[in-house]
């Protein structure tokens, strides 16, 4: 059943200069217009982006007062370095917390070496950050199968666990196939899960940039929808209206599913993502 008023967030990575720095803030500002109801910062592969993504999650949060997801990943710091994060976050006044395992420098499936006297899975995190008792804690979910999971029952047993452990919310890798999607939040509820799951939604604004992400994220999406991108490969204009077109019907059939609101992958940009908002009919 279609809920009604879905929420709608964004999600940003932290710029590496000053001037991207500027270029997010100005982004934020625009994507203002559709009054997000949370926003989230991601940490980089490898734990790669640590200082800025603190850095930045809280400069949002003070600056503009979103709700303001912080990621937090296990990779390349200690539990006593992760401890030290979690307070930096509670004291700048930032309740809610994205716990993820994270990726290796060279990708999802790249083999998984532990820090010295960190976590090996993200379900510690959750318990630790959950230990302070003042965060909303998040989790990752993958409409598809874990790249680390055996199979679809087994990444289900992996949120059922971080679901006892503390979290109450997930946010998906992008989504393409709705159905996956559907199959995932059926499943969940077929089990007794309360976990809301937001999909992940990516307007595809450059082809090259796409596709390496989705290898990154070991994601997936139908041949007959990547045969449509890779016929305007070397048409930046056309690959973005094909992107606001599959993120708009992506996020009408996920919302038939039953889905409580949309997460938006923004790449730090606001026109795409407006676009698609306002073709759904959203925030009118």
């Amino acid at each position: 059943m279609r809920v009604n008023n879905p929420t709608i967030s964004f999600e940003f990575f932290p710029p590496k200069t000053p001037e991207g720095e500027a270029s997010l803030f100005e982004t934020i500002r625009e994507l203002e217009a559709v009054s997000p109801d949370f926003v989230s910062v991601t940490y980089g592969a490898g734990g790669s982006t640590r200082e800025r993504t603190i850095k930045v999650t809280c400069d949002i949060y003070r600056e503009t007062g979103y709700r303001t997801i912080a990621h937090l990943t296990c990779v390349g710091s200690t539990k006593d370095e992760v401890q030290a994060i979690l307070q930096q976050f509670q004291d700048a006044g930032i309740t809610d917390i994205l716990a993820l395992r994270g990726d290796p420098a060279d990708g999802p499936t790249a083999p998984w070496v532990t820090t010295p006297g960190g976590f090996v899975h993200a379900d510690e995190l959750v318990k630790m950050a959950n230990s302070f008792g003042t965060f909303t804690i998040g989790v990752a979910a993958f409409p598809d199968i874990h790249p680390s999971a055996s199979g679809f029952d087994e990444g289900i047993d992996v949120l059922l666990r971080k679901e006892e452990l503390g979290a109450t919310f997930a946010v998906t890798q992008f989504v393409f196939q709705p159905e996956s999607y559907a199959r995932l939040i059926d499943e969940l509820k077929r089990r007794g899960s309360q976990l809301t799951v937001y999909p992940g939604i990516m307007p595809v604004t450059s082809f090259r940039q796409f596709t390496r992400m989705l290898d990154f994220a070991n994601g997936e999406i139908p041949d007959s929808m990547m045969t449509e991108f890779e016929k305007y490969q070397d048409d930046p204009e056309s690959t973005r209206e094909l992107g606001i077109d599959i993120a708009t019907r992506v996020s009408d059939q996920v919302l038939d599913a039953g889905a409580e609101g949309l997460h938006f992958y923004t790449l730090n940009t606001a026109a795409s993502t407006l676009e698609v908002v306002s073709r759904l009919g959203l925030r009118t």
